[in-house]
């Protein structure tokens, strides 16, 4: 049976930076529970297409991002206080600057996964700010007991997880541009 999952966060940061942070593969194990202990194992990063150039030289953040092709394995401890390590290669299978990119698992825990990475910018109370998105569709395997799986644990450990996300991403988006903006200044 397939499932989705969708959540939205609107953030006080420019698109450009916000975009840039999740397209940087190195920021993911920012972004999940400590318990999960998640480590990128091996990557092959293709190069995206060239950079849109922001009017506003302080948006013009430089850092690596994984472009259409490009392969990731992770590792991560799928149940809390359980040692063991699943394995997920994950491919990017769509990248447009600034809008979107997804992802779809190759090999890893599921028997269906694509996430759409999405952002958008949006003035909330005044403020210009961005606007992010997450859909989320995926199979589990093993049937009805993966459908059993996905009530007892899949679902709320997908909610906790994006809910942590959400709530590092308020914490390492300030010190994200403050950093970008200093080494911009600097050059």
């Amino acid at each position: 049976m397939t499932h989705a999952f969708e959540t939205n966060q609107w953030v006080p940061h420019p698109v450009e930076l916000v975009f840039a942070f999740f397209a940087n593969p190195a920021n993911l194990p920012h972004l999940m529970p400590p318990w999960q202990r998640t480590r990128i194992e091996s990557s092959r990063i293709q190069a995206p297409p060239a950079r849109p150039m922001a009017a506003d030289p302080e948006l013009r953040f430089q850092s690596i991002a994984a472009g259409m092709g490009s392969e990731m394995t992770i590792s991560f401890r799928p149940i809390i206080a359980v040692p063991l390590r699943q394995r997920w290669l994950a491919r990017i299978t769509e990248f447009v600057w600034f809008d979107h990119f997804e992802d779809v698992q190759v090999r890893g825990p599921f028997a269906h996964w694509r996430h759409r990475h999405a952002t958008k910018r949006e003035t909330r109370n005044g403020q210009l700010g961005t606007l992010v998105m997450d859909e989320v569709e995926y199979e589990l395997p093993l049937g009805i007991w993966g459908e059993v799986a996905h009530r007892a644990i899949v679902r709320g450990q997908m909610l906790e997880t994006f809910a942590y996300r959400q709530r590092r991403l308020i914490e390492i988006l300030p010190t994200v541009e403050r950093q970008a903006i200093r080494k911009h200044r600097k050059e």
